[in-house]
C-alpha cells in the first residue's frame, strides 16, 4: 500500500544539500553565501578553502555534499556545475544570562542557522 512518491521540488538538472544547525549567526553565514553565488563549484571550493572565517569549512561540506548529490543521485556533469542559490534561515536561539550591575541582567542570543546550497548543471558555451 504505502505512501504515493512526492514530487521532485527541483528541475532535472538540479541538486541541492542543507546544512542545519551551524552555530554561527544568519547574518555572518549569509555574507560567505553570497561570496558563493553564482560561481563555478571550483571556483567556490577554492574560495572557501583559503578563507579565514570559522563556518567556512562547514559551509564547504555543504557544498561538496551538494555536489556528490548531483553526481551520484542525478547523474550530472561535476565540470559543469555552479551555485545556482546559497540560502541562508534562522533556526534555534540559545538564551543565556550574564550578571550586570545593580542586581540587573544582560542578556545574550546564541543564535543557530541552516544553509541549503542549489548546484546546477549549465551547458558550456562555445
Amino acid at each position: 500500500m504505502g505512501k504515493a512518491k512526492t514530487e521532485r521540488k527541483f528541475a532535472d538538472n538540479e541538486a541541492h544539500a542543507v546544512a542545519r544547525n551551524l552555530r554561527v549567526s544568519p547574518q555572518k553565514l549569509n555574507l560567505l553565501a553570497a561570496s558563493i553565488r553564482g560561481q563555478k563549484v571550483e571556483k567556490a571550493i577554492a574560495d572557501l578553502t583559503f578563507s579565514r572565517k570559522r563556518i567556512a569549512h562547514e559551509v564547504k561540506k555543504t557544498l561538496e555534499s551538494a555536489i556528490a548529490n548531483a553526481e551520484n543521485n542525478h547523474g550530472l556533469d561535476v565540470d559543469s556545475l555552479i551555485v545556482a542559490e546559497a540560502h541562508v534561515g534562522k533556526n534555534l536561539v540559545m538564551k543565556r544570562w550574564r550578571p550586570r550591575a545593580r542586581g540587573r541582567v544582560g542578556r545574550i542570543k546564541k543564535p543557530f542557522s541552516q544553509l541549503t546550497v542549489i548546484v546546477r548543471e549549465v551547458e558550456e558555451q562555445v
